[in-house]
Formats: structure tokens, sequence, C-alpha cells
């Protein structure tokens, strides 16, 4: 199916009870990544969209509930003159998750479809190859057991632009702000071209895109954490992991304890 991103912006107002739907959320989240941690699976998210589209927002509320020790987030820049040496792919292939891992990429390799292309730093040849390889790689990905969401936070230029001034208007979030912002914010046309190609091309049955209306920043973080557990869940059992047998016995002759009977 196509995704056509003008779809995404009616930017409708959360409706209820945010602070509770968020804990809610949160603590749903929580119980995915206990689920994957005791059955040793691993995931992947990616986080794409636009500059000030509230990625790091809505990554911020996913992950407050989470074990730190069994995620990691990443901020993927420009990459370094070691990783320009290499297919543009090594550099993620080392941020991969290990068992019980779940991994959140804050831009990804679909930079090599998107700014690498627009902006002329891969060439013709390299970014239309480019497709093909992402395909293959979260193929694989999926084939040795990761599950991947795939989301894209979509805002339109009036709330970006308010954002932006927003941002520089705040002391303490200028810096979130620079020079390549108003670079990518004056090629939007150019984008959306590439964005479409990019659907097209890799919204692909193991790996599919989830295109979020991020105008609401409240309703889009939600948003956001109900389409990663359903994603997740969807692939491991959501039954809670019984108590090992070694440690009952332990419990038992140092606490005195006995499981309590389930309703």
């Amino acid at each position: 199916m196509t995704i056509d991103l003008s779809d995404y912006e009616k930017g409708e107002k959360f409706e209820g009870d945010y602070d509770a739907a968020l804990k809610a959320a949160q603590e749903r989240v929580s119980r995915v990544q206990a689920a994957y941690i005791s059955q040793g699976r691993r995931a992947i998210l990616v986080f794409e969209g636009w500059d000030a589209a509230g990625k790091g927002g809505a990554i911020g509320r996913l992950t407050s509930e989470l074990d730190p020790r069994y995620f990691e987030v990443w901020p993927i820049s420009a990459p370094t003159q070691a990783e320009k040496e290499r297919h543009f792919l090594w550099r993620f292939w080392t941020k991969l998750p290990g068992a019980g891992d779940i991994a959140i990429f804050d831009r990804s390799w679909y930079g090599r479809v998107l700014v690498e292309r627009v902006e002329g730093f891969a060439t013709d040849a390299e970014w239309k190859r480019g497709f093909d390889e992402i395909n293959e790689f979260e193929a694989q990905q999926k084939d040795s057991g990761t599950v991947i969401a795939k989301l894209f936070l979509h805002i339109t230029q009036e709330e970006q632009d308010k954002r932006l001034i927003d941002r520089l208007d705040h002391p303490w979030k200028r810096w979130k702000t620079g020079k390549e912002d108003f670079r990518n914010r004056a090629r939007r046309a150019d984008y959306l071209a590439a964005m479409h190609d990019m659907f097209k091309q890799t919204n692909t049955r193991w790996a599919p895109w989830k295109v979020i209306d991020a105008n609401s920043k409240k309703a889009a973080r939600i948003a956001v954490m109900m389409h990663v557990a359903d994603r997740l869940e969807a692939a491991v059992k959501m039954d809670p992991p019984e108590i090992d047998p070694e440690v009952l016995a332990l419990a038992k002759d140092a606490l005195g304890y006995a499981p309590k009977a389930e309703n």
C-alpha cells in the first residue's frame, strides 16, 4: 500500500487523561521488555522523521520505565571518515542488539536514501542501490529472529516552523537547532520526493513502516508506544516468566517464601 504523508496531518489532540495513558503505555512497554529479556529475544526500533518532529521526546517517554541494561539508544549523525571508507551499513552492524536487548536508532541507515540522496553525499548509483541493500539487511535481521519496528514521525511545514522558533526562544533548547535544520527545510520538496520513494521501496512485509501524525506531541507519543508494544508483543509470548526452581528453593530456605496462589 502506498504511503501518502498528507494523510497524517490532522494533528488531532490527545483525548482523555494523558498522564494516565502515558503511565499505562510505559508499563505495557516495560512488560514487553521483560518478556524479551526473559526469553532472550531482540528487537530494533527505527525512528525517522522531520527535524523537530519529536523523535527524541517520543524515545524519552518510551524508554523512561525500561531497564537501562537491556536497551541502547543510538543517535545517528554524519558518518566519520573511518565509516565513510566502509560500506554504509558497516557502522550499523556494530550496533545491532544481542539476546534480550532492544536497539533504538534515532535516525538510521535510511540516511542513505534520504539526506545522502538529497544533499548529494551519495551518488545516484549508491542511493538507488541502497533500497535493495536496506531491504536485504532488514530481512537478515528478521530471519535471525530480530523484530523490527520502523516509525516515521511526520509534521507539516507550519508545525515545524513553530517548533524551530520555540527552540530558538528557549535558552536550554537552542542547541537542538543548527544550520542543517534550515538546509533541510529549504529542500522540503526534495525530501518529500525521497520519502515517497523510500516508503514505496522499503515498506516490506517483514519490516513495514508506521507513519505517526506528530503534529500533536502528546498524541504522537502515545501512538508511538502503542505501535511499538503491538509490534513487539506480536512476536513473543506475553505470559509472565516462571520463577527459576533453584531460585525458588533458595528463597524458601532464606526467606520462608511460598508463591502466592494465582487468581
